[in-house]
């Protein structure tokens, strides 16, 4: 099976050709792609023009995509996965946590210490979605791809090296999981997408933030605020994305169409996406030590206090779980088995 990654590769060469056949063919279908990131940020440019760019090229110009950073066609980033069900936006990506409790079986990859690296965890995310989620809360959508983002890490206006740091600090943290974490840690959370941090931060409404490194040069992260503390080997967290499309939209395409579509979807597409993403850490981490910004790494010793702070969350999520008809057990194990057998 060729990988996506290969067939990256074989782009620019389809685009040339493409030129020269286009003319021939009307062009069928044209969709648009929206999500809540400037279009410079890195997954935009760096995956989601790319996949785009892609799809036009094997249709041989038969697909336009066109594409909306920013919330350009209205609403705010909570309201991406109703835009899609009511066919405002053809394709969007979005964070599965902007619509809490929508997608609960796919928050047992957000939980404190669950990923080892991005690309495994995508990988193993979205196995567990073929298995779990695809005929129930993925079923309204023709699902792209799913993966996480790189270790989440604590970038704050004071040092944060331990959870008794936390108490009283203003947070922004990105899913229902990760909230409840900090909560518990003593932390007040705030609640916002991610594009509304700069703001928040700069006016004192949040003191810190959690989210990757790779969107923190997007979002001017270390200019406003000093301090990083990363956790090792290991990932505090990560953020679970879904990138779909219109079910009724992609049912109405050509069967040759469909073909593309498909085969740029599944397993592979979510495994380079989480891959990406994790490669544009360093970059800019670099950026935040330019900057002259203080990064506490965290000993063993250290990030083991809070995998003690964190113990109760799995546990919780899976009586959560229970709750709500599900065998959270069995759900967890699986999360957890699927990354270590993909995680190199």
């Amino acid at each position: 099976m060729k990988l996506f990654t290969k067939a990256l590769r074989t782009a620019a060469a389809a685009a040339v050709l493409a030129g020269s056949t286009s003319a021939a063919f009307a062009q069928d279908v044209t969709l648009k792609l929206h999500q809540f990131l400037p279009a410079q940020a890195n997954v935009p440019r760096l995956i989601l023009d790319v996949w785009a760019d892609k799809v036009e090229a094997e249709s041989e110009g038969r697909i336009k995509i066109e594409r909306y950073p920013s919330m350009q066609l209205g609403g705010k980033p909570p309201h991406l996965i109703g835009q899609l069900e009511d066919g405002i936006a053809d394709i969007v990506w979005t964070v599965a946590g902007y619509t809490p409790g929508r997608f609960p079986q796919g928050e047992a990859f957000e939980l404190p210490f669950m990923m080892t690296n991005a690309e495994a965890a995508s990988r193993a995310y979205y196995e567990y979605a073929e298995a779990n989620m695809m005929n129930k809360e993925y079923a309204p959508f023709k699902v792209i791809g799913l993966w996480v983002h790189g270790p989440g890490l604590i970038h704050s206006k004071k040092p944060i090296t331990a959870p008794a740091d936390l108490n009283g600090v203003k947070l922004r943290a990105p899913t229902r999981v990760t909230n409840k974490f900090f909560t518990e840690l003593g932390a007040t959370p705030v609640g916002m997408p991610v594009p509304a941090v700069p703001e928040a931060l700069s006016k004192g409404v949040i003191d810190a933030t959690v989210i990757p490194w790779e969107v923190t040069g997007a979002l001017k992260v270390p200019e406003l605020v000093g301090n990083h503390t990363e956790f090792g080997d290991a990932s505090l967290y990560t953020t679970t994305f879904i990138f779909a499309m219109n079910r009724d939209k992609y049912e109405a395409m050509p069967d040759d169409l469909k073909a593309i579509i498909d085969a740029n979807s599944g397993a592979d597409v979510s495994a380079w996406a989480g891959k990406l993403m994790q490669a544009s850490d360093a970059p800019a981490r670099a950026k935040a030590v330019e900057n002259g910004n203080t990064i506490h790494t965290l000993t063993p010793e250290q990030v083991q206090v809070w995998r003690d702070a964190a113990a109760s969350q799995e546990a919780d999520w899976v009586a959560e779980m229970n709750g709500k008809g599900y065998d959270g057990q069995a759900l967890l194990d699986q999360a957890k088995a699927l990354t270590a057998k993909y995680t190199k």
